[in-house]
């Protein structure tokens, strides 16, 4: 009754004042704008949602406005160069020049505080080296893979088809098939985008084994075989985790699982598509071992790995000590990293849980050592990586190659608006609306995906060069270094232990034999 009288009473006195004015076009113009300000005041003093609208009829609204374009403001006018988050400007603005073949270089020194607590810097030699021709590549696979694949410096990381558009996928393939890279299919299943264009792929399948999938959301083994067979699939790889949010599933909102991505996904059209947190084909180190390799042998010998963020060290442990046990190994190990994460993730998730990359390619990589497998298994890395020099740090850190996600979404367009879970992205990037996702070109968005990727490998490899390395078996822990506060910097070999070859299985160093003793083949310890 309130409400109604009041807006009542604004009515009338408006037309009270408009008919003391007259019939005047003008004053119409003005005065409705004016009643219908009256109205909305109303609102505002009546409604109890919103303290501060009801303190600051109508001028309060001004309050949501300045918010919802608090992020663009943000990221165009306040933030400086170098502080952005998660990537900063320069990071963009060297990702987007080399996508587009233009000038990457920057005038007048660093504009970063070189004396930071934290800041890292790669060690240049006295006697560089030339740089090589041509870019060396990883070999994946080991003793038990019939057919091993030749894998790039940098490579497409996962990202899947529904979260990403058709266009993006496209752009994504055939650049990686013009550059001769590797292209990550994220979890979202195999589709006809990803085929294309014939670039190579690895193939991921995570909890809810989109793509291979029974009808009860168990893995589907013939699925799998068939589609495994395909000539671009080079490689199969299992999930068990992503950096943005370990421990939990994915979910894609009904909104984008339209017809096609229903197909893809073998799942209802129209319906959310929720991730379970665990998967079904495993529940003890030695299962997973397993089934790593029975994926190998259905994908007929090509090589077989899974990806992981790292959480318990004894876990992990376990996994090696499984891999002993069952006289198998995976081909190869992704680590993403905690600040990975191309999707939308709960804030608490991003934040707080999850090793991030560093740490995560030291513990992976010195427990492969420390049980002599670490030949066995290559290690690539994900997470941030979008220059040489990221490439080069996570090579020094104990990776064979990279992954990159975020990068390749700025190449085909992103412009971190971070409407990626909305369907609303700007660029066409991250929806499955036609009418957004039109605006992508794909010749000309894949041309930029290849040159980004050609450009940052060489960039990787004139670093290394004027470190005096050729190659990235070369690079040691000595080479990366950081400063720990004002006046200390420490390198990587003084700031982490370095394992042995079979140092665990003959005698765990006392930082690890807790961890060694805790592992169990049979069971994932907490």
């Amino acid at each position: 009754m309130r409400f109604g009288a009041v807006v009542a009473t604004l009515l009338l006195a408006a037309g009270a004042v408009l008919a003391a004015l007259g019939t005047s076009p003008w004053w119409w113009m003005a005065a409705v704008p004016i009643a219908l300000l009256g109205v909305l005041g109303a609102y505002d003093l009546l409604q109890r949602r919103h303290s501060v609208l009801r303190n600051y009829p109508v001028i309060g609204h001004a309050r949501f406005l300045l918010e919802s374009i608090r992020p663009e403001l943000q990221q165009y006018f306040i933030e400086r160069n170098f502080d952005g988050r998660p990537f900063d400007r320069d990071t963009r603005s060297i990702v987007y020049e080399r996508a587009k073949g233009t000038d990457a270089e920057e005038p007048y020194g660093t504009e970063r505080d070189v004396y930071r607590p934290g800041h890292e810097f790669l060690v240049p030699s006295i006697a560089p080296r030339p740089v090589p021709d041509e870019a060396p590549r990883v070999r994946i696979g080991g003793a038990d893979c019939t057919k091993p694949y030749d894998m790039a410096l940098l490579n497409v990381s996962a990202m899947s088809f529904g979260s990403l558009s058709a266009q993006a996928i496209l752009a994504l393939n055939k650049g990686a098939a013009d550059g001769g890279f590797a292209h990550d299919t994220g979890e979202g299943g195999l589709s006809e985008y990803h085929l294309r264009h014939g670039g190579d792929i690895v193939w991921e399948i995570g909890t809810g084994y989109f793509g291979c999938r029974t009808d009860d959301g168990d893995f589907d083994p013939e699925e799998f075989a068939d589609k495994a067979a395909h000539d671009s699939v080079k490689c199969v790889s299992l999930k068990l985790s992503q950096g943005a949010k370990p421990g939990i599933g994915g979910v894609l909102p009904g909104a984008k699982v339209n017809a096609e991505i229903a197909r893809v996904r073998d799942v209802p059209q129209g319906k959310t598509v929720v991730s379970p947190p665990y998967h079904r084909v495993f529940s003890t180190p030695r299962e997973l071992i397993r089934f790593i390799a029975r994926m190998r042998e259905l994908s007929g010998g090509k090589p077989a790995g899974f990806k992981l963020c790292v959480g318990s060290r004894s876990q992990f442990l376990a996994v090696c000590k499984a891999m002993i046990e069952e006289g198998t190994t995976p081909d190869f190990i992704i680590v993403d990293g905690a600040e990975g994460g191309t999707g939308a993730a709960p804030l608490e998730f991003a934040d707080h849980v999850g090793t991030p990359l560093t740490e995560g390619l030291v513990t992976v990589h010195n427990a492969l050592v420390g049980v002599g497998l670490r030949d066995r298994i290559r290690i690539g890395a994900s997470g941030k990586i979008a220059t040489g020099s990221d490439l080069v740090k996570r090579m020094v850190q104990g990776a064979d190659y990279g992954n990159s996600a975020r990068a390749m979404m700025f190449a085909v367009g992103c412009i971190q608006a971070q409407r990626c879970h909305t369907n609303t992205c700007p660029t066409g990037v991250t929806t499955q609306d036609p009418r957004r996702a039109r605006a992508l070109d794909v010749g000309d968005k894949s041309a930029r995906v290849r040159r980004l990727q050609e450009s940052t490998v060489a960039s990787a490899l004139q670093i290394m060069a004027s470190m005096g390395v050729t190659d990235p078996a070369q690079l040691r822990p000595h080479m990366l270094r950081r400063r720990i506060d004002p006046y200390t910097v420490r390198s990587y070999d003084e700031m982490y232990e370095w394992l042995s070859p079979g140092q665990l299985r003959a005698e765990p160093p006392a930082s690890w034999a807790a961890d060694w003793s805790a592992a169990d083949p049979d069971r994932f310890t907490v």
